[in-house]
Parts: C-alpha cells; structure tokens; sequence
C-alpha cells in the first residue's frame, strides 16, 4: 500500500474516533452533567406539585385568633412547554397585553430557568379564577394552577403589628440560602411576620403525579411512596389585646402619632397603635401591589411604624426620671425647694429658660406642675456633683442612668426596624463645641426632655413600666410563648428582669407621689378614671423642620393601678399644637378604662370616646404636603418620587426589599396611564385607617433651640 493512500487511512480513522469521542461527551453531559434533559423527560409523565403549608396562626392574649390563613391559586408557568398555548385567551383573562405577556415570560426564564415552574400571576382573583377554570385544557401543559395558603385577617387592626408577606426574590434567596426557599414562596417582609418567619412559615411538602397523554393528572405516583408531607408552622401566642388595639386605633384617627401599652410584669406589648395605619388585609390577596404602591405614595406614611421607629423629644415627660436620678444620687431630697419666678435663671440672665409657672415647689409639686426650673435646677446639680472630678464624668454617670432605664440603645424588641434613639454624651459635645469647652448651660434644655435627647414611643412605655416596678423592666415584645416550645431561642431574652441600677423603693414612692398627683389635681387631670388610681405625666414638645418651629407634640405617659400596675402606657399626638393634658391625656385614660374594666362605662365617658375618635388634628403642613405629592404632575412618577427620596427613605425606614420596591415602582408606572377618573377613584382603595395626612420621618428638630415652654 503506497504512503498515500496508508497517511489517507489514518486521516479517516482519526476522525472517526474523534466523532465518536465527541458523541460520548455529549451524551455524558446531557446525561450526567447536566439534568435539564432528565427533568424534561421526566415531566412528560410526572406532575411534581408543591404543597405549601399553612403559616401558623397567631393569637391574642385572650386566645382570639387574630392573624389566620385562607386558600388562594397561584397561575404557575414552564415556558419550555407554552409552545403552541392560546395565549390570546390568557391575556384576555389575566387583562394584560402582549407586551406584558412577554415581559412576564422572560423574568419567569431568567430567574429559574424555562424548564422550571414559576409564578406567571400570584393570588388570583375569584373571577380570573372562575375563567382559568373552564379554560385550563387551553393552556395545558406549559400552565396550571397551585393552591396556597395565604394570611386571613379576623380584625381590622394591627397593621403595622402583624406585617406582611411578598414573594422571596433572588437577592432574598442568596441571603437565606441554607434555609429551603425556592422562587415562588413567599416570606415576612415586615412585622412579627417578619421576625417569626421561621416559626410561622412550615415546611413545603411534595407530591408526585402521572400524567396521561393529554397531560392530565391521573394518579399519584407509586401510590404516593416518593411523597413528603407539608408541615404546618407553629401556632404563636402573643400579649396583643386585639380590641385594645381596636380602640386605639378608632382613638388615633385623624391624627399623627402613637399609642404602646405593656405588662409591666411580663412585658408583654398589650397594644401598639401606629397612626395613620392600614388595614392588614389590604397586603394580601390579589390586589397586594396596587394597595401596595397606593400605601407607599399615601403622604401619611401608613407603612412608617411609628411606634418603635420614630424618635421625639420626651418633653415633660423626662422629669420623672431626672427626679429619679437626683434622688438616688443625693443632690436633692424629697423636700428640696426651687422658687420659679416664671424662668430658670442658673445659666445667668442673659437667655433665661422661660416657664408657665411661679411659686416654690417640692419635688411632688414640681412633677405634679411639671415646673421647669425645678429639673433644671436638679440637673444643674447633678452634672456639678463634687463626687465626680469633672463634668465628663458626671455627664456619663447621667448617661449610665439614662441607659438604665432603657434609653439610648435599642431595646431589642420583635419588632422590625427599632431605632435606639439618643442620649447626648461627652463626646458629642466635644464634638460640637470642641473638648473641654462645653457646660451644663448649653444643653440645659435636655433636663426637661428636649435638646438632644430623643425617644422612640416604645421606649417611653418601658420608661413607664421600670418606674412601675420600681427599678426594672423585661423587654417589651410581641410574642409570649409558641405551641411546640421555642425552638429557636427566640424568647428567652424575654424572661429576664434588667434592674442595672438598685435604687430605693422610697425614690420611686416619692416619684409616683408626685404623678399620681399629675392626674388627681395636676396637668393631667383629662386621664383620670373613676376608681383607679393613675400615676401619669404629661408633656408638651417643641420641634422643628429646620429652622422652623411646628405646632407642638403632646405626649401622655403612666401605669395603672398604682398598687400592683397592670398596664404601662403612653400617647403621643404629633403637632396637635396644644398641651399634653389636652388630647394626649384623655387618650390615655380611655385605654387605661378599656383595659382595667373592659369596657368604657356610661354616656358621658363613651361620648368622650367618640368626640376624640373624631377629632382632626392634622397639621396644615401635611395638607399642603398632601396636595402636593397628589398631583397629577408628581404622585405618580416614579422618576421624581426616586429623585426626591421618598422611596429611599421608606426602603430605609421599613427594612423594604428591593423587589417591594421594583413591584411598587411598576404599579406607579401603570398608574400613571389611568384617566383623570380613575385616578380620583385610586385613593379610596388604599385601606388606610385615617385621612391624607401623615409626617416625613427625615423631619429633625433643631437640636439646640431653646424651649419657650415645656409644662406639661
């Protein structure tokens, strides 16, 4: 055989074996190193259904269920097997146009493959669901339909309490990756809903069907040998008293503000109002994003939890616990006197620290008056303590107090988005004024709870319970114990008592003195109840928007009974531009009646109820806001509300996730096509619990203003 013709023969070979070759490492792969193949050729005779669990239920302290569950469909998708689908009768039932058809395909590909199932529409309504029942056999196999539990609400109440569920995206499941979530479920987003997801959420169970050759489901699969059960989550009991939190609400409408109730021996969270608020059912269901992106845009913020996220001057209110730490640190006694002449001049007469009233107090009369130059006086002493070398020391000796009783720092609560609030320290003024340089004089305004020192609602309803139990707290929280045990230890740090600093009964006797005082004859006499005796304190809190001044804060705060208290409660109505004892105080002693005697007992007293209820104190500010972010030209443009911050800021605010914010973008973009009528139409939709109104929790108030007057 020539050279030729054996170098030709050769040639031949090599190819051969090199297709041979390449066929083997295809199969390899198609078979072994990659299972998309696998899985088609599965699916053509097996049905693999998710069976999602019931979340658990949650109950209120009386065992009234108060967040539940109810069966919803979601329309699932595998777009390797749409082909061929009548598409147009889908996108007539779902009312969406080509464009949205595809827009939906593609995401559902990119975000877990074609041959995977996913959500094509969530939650859907009973009339698309009537319509996709009698058309299914138009759609199968690349369509069918997934039941799912989803949150039943019994109550109309505690919104911002309970939270709310969305869809895990892709940055969820890349921070939640060990933990079983998969494209499609649904997680808490907000709210003990949130903070309990995994006691509430279960565990998926799965069930295998065979399929006939018209991709009819026929049987389970080997009689259900290759199945796994769903496993519901558990059931949760919390110190929530659901008409509690009812009246709180019905009391709060049309205004701005907060009311939190606590056991003050248990810590148990017995109502937290945050108002405006919405209501829960609104966040479940079919229409979750339009109500959605209706709460966001709401100028009053319904989706800002005003109860443990914003932060205020405690006012008047902060006198309690300068009298606590004056006594325990022996500046004062109980008999010391300060005589008000209308101003507290120990700073000199330049810039006197103006106040309402004159004559010489004790320190009952002064909590009983909220006198101001009493507690400047006593703070004025305490930072100039001789036990202590210096006013840093002092100042942080202050501070230690301050941190004692709950302030200063996160409390730790089972409540998203907690803010610590601020006591002033050393370093700050250092910072401000440079080290070294600085007095009890410029920040004299912080002895009577304004300044730099600010508190979130949570905090002052704690403050009122440690000084109920006369030097401790537990950390308030939301949930008391969890049907099965605590597997996670999620409860235990509930249990402690933090009692940091041991001062004397007879401290806190002489500070109760003076606050039952408060309501028997004082500045909060609108609290009182007919035979309960309530130790209270009001406060009046000036705040700012820059450099200008907005009508006052009026805050209530104090426990009942004063024997053995039940209940410690505070109340605060933003830019009410009146007293604390005005509005605030009422509030507090229509809880406090509601809780202790379980009920509002005769006319005059349910009168009082429904003349509070319907009081708009709405500051003006906020209708002008309104009217603005309302506008046709701004409230629906997703470009200015991002180039403005608004949704930062809520994002910020309320731990909002970015696919929230993709979702509500998307529905201020469809929005914005509606006509003029549907627009008008839009507002009424939005659940909220109160008129437009609502204030911006970015607005800071000028630290180191000067208070013309801060009695309670």
């Amino acid at each position: 055989m020539s050279v030729f013709n054996q170098s030709r023969k050769n040639v031949i070979r090599l190819i051969l074996i090199s297709m041979f070759l390449i066929i083997i490492i295809r199969l390899l792969s198609l078979q072994v190193a990659t299972s998309k193949y696998k899985i088609l050729a599965e699916d053509q005779g097996v049905f693999r259904k998710v069976i999602y669990p019931d979340r658990g239920i949650v109950f209120d302290r009386n065992h009234k269920a108060i967040l539940q569950n109810t069966i919803i469909y979601d329309l699932m998708v595998v777009p390797a097997k749409i082909k061929g689908t009548d598409t147009a009768t889908l996108c007539n039932i779902l009312q969406i146009d080509t464009a949205e058809f595809r827009k939906r395909i593609i995401t559902a590909i990119i975000k877990n493959k074609s041959y995977r199932p996913s959500v094509f529409e969530a939650l859907l309504s009973e009339e698309k669901m009537a319509k996709l029942n009698e058309n299914m056999f138009r759609f199968a196999p690349g369509y069918y339909l997934q039941e799912r539990p989803v949150r039943d609400y019994p109550y109309d109440a505690g919104g911002n309490i309970l939270g709310y569920l969305s869809e895990v995206d892709t940055n969820f499941l890349k921070s939640h990756k060990d933990e079983g979530y998969m494209i499609g479920d649904y997680a808490g987003k907000t709210g003990m809903e949130r903070t309990y997801e995994k006691v509430l959420m279960g565990q998926r169970g799965i069930e295998f069907w065979k399929r006939d050759n018209k991709n009819r489901l026929t049987e389970r699969l080997e009689n259900g040998m290759y199945d796994t059960i769903a496993i519901a989550g558990q059931n949760m009991y919390t110190s929530i008293d659901i008409e509690l939190q009812e009246l709180g609400e019905k009391l709060m409408e049309n205004k701005l503000g907060s009311i939190v109730a606590v056991d003050p021996k248990t810590g148990g969270i017995l109502c937290m109002v945050s108002s405006p608020t919405y209501k829960p059912k609104y966040l479940t269901g079919a229409d979750r994003k339009k109500h959605y992106s209706n709460l966001l845009l709401d100028p009053a913020l319904p989706l800002f939890n005003r109860s443990v996220t914003a932060t205020y001057s405690p006012g008047s209110t902060f006198k309690t616990l300068q009298a606590l730490v004056g006594l325990h640190e022996g500046v004062i006694t109980t008999d010391f006197r300060v005589a008000c002449s209308g101003a507290f001049y120990g700073c000199g007469g330049g810039k006197p620290m103006k106040c309402l009233d004159r004559g010489v107090f004790d320190l009952r009369g002064a909590i009983t008056i909220s006198d101001n130059t009493y507690f400047a006086t006593v703070m004025q002493k305490v930072i100039a303590n001789p036990a202590y070398p210096n006013q840093d020391s002092s100042l942080r000796k202050w501070d230690n107090y301050m941190y004692a009783f709950g302030l200063g720092h996160k409390l730790g609560i089972d409540v998203p988005s907690e803010k610590p609030g601020n006591i002033p320290t050393p370093a700050y003024y250092d910072k401000v004024h440079g080290k070294g340089k600085w007095n009890y004089c410029n920040f004299r305004s912080v002895s009577i709870g304004q300044g730099e020192v600010n508190v979130t609602p949570i905090q002052v309803a704690n403050e009122m319970a440690y000084i109920a139990n006369k030097g401790w707290y537990i950390i308030p929280h939301l949930v008391d114990s969890i049907d099965g045990g605590d597997k996670f230890g999620m409860l235990e740090k509930f249990k402690k008592k933090h009692n940091a600093i041991d001062i004397p009964d007879s401290v806190f006797e002489a500070v109760h003195d003076g606050m039952q005082g408060v309501v028997d004859h004082g500045t909060g006499v609108a609290a009182k109840v007919p035979g309960i005796a309530i130790c209270g304190k009001t406060g009046t809190v000036e705040n700012y928007i820059g450099l200008v001044k907005q009508p006052n804060h009026a805050f209530f705060c104090g426990f009942a009974p004063r024997e053995n208290p039940k209940i410690a409660i505070m109340c605060v109505v933003e830019n009410s531009g009146r007293f604390g004892g005005t509005y605030a105080a009422p509030i507090v002693g229509l809880m406090i009646e509601k809780y202790l005697k379980d009920s509002i007992a005769g006319k005059e007293r349910k009168a009082k109820l429904e003349q509070l209820s319907k009081l708009n104190l709405i500051p003006p500010r906020i209708f002008r806001e309104t009217q603005r972010r309302d506008s046709l030209a701004h409230a629906k443009d997703s470009a200015y509300l991002i180039a403005k911050g608004y949704i930062k800021m809520i994002k910020d605010t309320m731990g909002m996730d970015a696919s929230d914010e993709e979702d509500a973008l998307d529905q201020m973009k469809k929005e914005k096509e509606l006509t003029k009528k549907e627009q008008k139409k839009t507002p009424d939709s939005t659940g909220t619990r109160n008129a437009p109104a609502g204030i911006l929790p970015d607005e800071k108030k000028k630290p180191l203003k000067e208070p013309v007057d801060t009695t309670g």
